[in-house]
């Protein structure tokens, strides 16, 4: 059994979930409590009481401690990327990769933690000087999705913890692994006890506590637009801050005078790696006419010999999904997209392989148009649609057409339409040449419109959301 981390300690819960591998659900990874609305209460005390010991403590000790979280990380990424393939369902080299970003990105904010900088002002009034200085925001909430499980908590928990905040971490229920892993990796750390506590549990309890706590100070959370509407109206209630990321309907533009070839990778990475389980994953294949029956014969071809298999198999290119509902969504959006005149090119079928599992082929649709369902609505798995049009401008304007404004990207070998479409897209990200999903753990994080709300994650960028600015005034006679 796995316990919650409170105030320093390992706790028992107030009941448990069986953790369950995907792609062999008569595996059960561990055991794992899950905490209630009570404990949700004493870790929130917890990180209140130690806010201004650690947010005023050692630079250095701060440094160190999220320099020796990275170093175990990038040490054990086999071990624990395996275990995050074994939990969630994503292929081993994806899983090894995600464990070592989040080293990378602990490491980073070590480092950000010397690189806090503010203003020393003239004023026009003689003898004042002015400071303008970051603090820590306080208690920090973080609720983070299934979909990356050790990554998505990597890039809000250590900004937290370097910017001087106190934090309250839950997990998604689906994955707890990977999430305790870390913990237990934090809990050596040297951090002060309640500086960092782990609270694993539903959403209507231990995620609740948190967004109605006046003890909470700012709230960053990942998930859907449902949930993500819920944070920002329950937190706007009591003028808390929150950071919020919720989705995409990302588009991948392709121009017929892009390298097919080099197109077609990109949108297999983009659309079916991990699954298609990312927010920034492109679902949607805008493609200009004059290569749209090549891309699409192309698409075909590729995603047929695609391996669906155990996560953690030797040569597995795609891993299940994450879990029954999620299998039934994927598989309720490929009816849906039959039903509404599409053409099914290949996948959309439950698969059976050795062990039993959530398996599916990825999914092409051709000749869909933007006012559908599957065009327009977020799937999150490995279904995707191409749309064909005339020239960049419809493109463009398909591209915009959404209530997302997450990831967008482009292949075309010309420097005109790619300036064009880096200035015009409205989304967040922008990727020419290169896949949607793919994104580095230096720079700003985040979209527009419906995707994301509140400053962005990631880089120097966090410290927005993660500190609050004071301007002090001195008169110096």
């Amino acid at each position: 059994m796995k316990k919650n981390f409170i105030n320093g300690e390992f706790v028992a819960g107030a009941s448990s979930t069986k953790n369950i591998n995907p792609s062999n659900i008569g595996d059960v990874v561990d055991l794992y409590a899950k905490a209630d609305r009570a404990q949700a209460e004493s870790a929130i005390a917890a990180a209140h009481q130690a806010r201004c010991k650690w947010g005023n403590g050692n630079l250095q000790a701060r440094a160190d401690a999220l320099d020796l979280i990275g170093s175990e990380l990038l040490a054990r990424k086999a071990e624990l990327g395996d275990l995050l393939a074994r939990e969630e369902g994503k292929t081993l080299p994806e899983a090894i990769g995600e464990v070592a970003r989040a080293g990378y990105i602990f490491k980073y904010f070590a480092g950000e933690v010397f690189r806090q900088r503010g203003d020393k002002l003239g004023s026009p009034r003689g003898g004042v000087d002015v400071e303008v200085t970051r603090e820590p925001v306080g208690v920090v909430g973080i609720i983070t999705p299934w979909n990356f499980p050790i990554a998505i908590p990597a890039w809000k928990i250590a900004p937290a913890l370097a910017y001087g905040n106190t934090v309250v971490f839950k997990p998604a229920d689906l994955v707890p692994g990977s999430a305790w892993a870390l913990t237990e990796i934090i809990s050596r750390s040297g951090i002060p006890e309640g500086v960092f506590n782990l609270v694993m549990g539903r959403g209507s309890e231990v995620g609740q506590a948190m967004l109605e706590s006046p003890h909470v100070n700012a709230v960053s959370f990942t998930g859907s637009r449902s949930t993500g509407r819920r944070v920002l109206q329950t937190t706007a209630q009591r003028f808390a801050k929150a950071q919020i990321e919720m989705g995409g309907k990302n588009p991948l533009v392709v121009l017929d005078d892009a390298d097919l070839e080099q197109a077609v990778d990109v949108a297999i990475q983009s659309a079916y790696f991990s699954t298609g389980q990312r927010c920034t994953a492109a679902s949607r294949f805008i493609v200009q006419r004059g290569v749209y029956g090549k891309f699409v014969e192309l698409m075909g071809a590729r995603l047929r010999a695609l391996r669906v298999d155990d996560a953690r198999l030797a040569g597995t290119q795609i891993g299940p999904v994450a879990d029954q509902d999620q299998l039934d969504q994927d598989l309720h959006y490929v009816g849906i997209g039959k039903d509404e005149g599409a053409k099914l090119i290949c996948g959309g079928e439950r698969l059976t392989r050795e062990k039993d599992g959530y398996y599916l082929s990825p999914a092409l649709f051709a000749d869909a148009h933007n006012g559908m369902r599957i065009a327009q609505e977020e799937i999150f798995g490995p279904v995707a649609c191409a749309i064909p049009v005339a020239n960049y401008e419809e493109a463009l304007a398909l591209a915009n057409d959404t209530e997302f404004g997450l990831s967008a990207g482009i292949c075309t070998s010309s420097l005109k339409h790619a300036t064009h479409f880096k200035r015009h897209s409205e989304a967040g990200m922008i990727m020419v040449n290169v896949p949607t999903a793919g994104v580095d753990y230096h720079v700003p994080f985040g979209g527009r419109k419906g995707s994301s709300h509140g400053s962005r994650e990631q880089g120097t960028y966090a410290a927005e959301f993660f500190t609050t600015v004071k301007t002090s005034y001195t008169f110096s006679g």
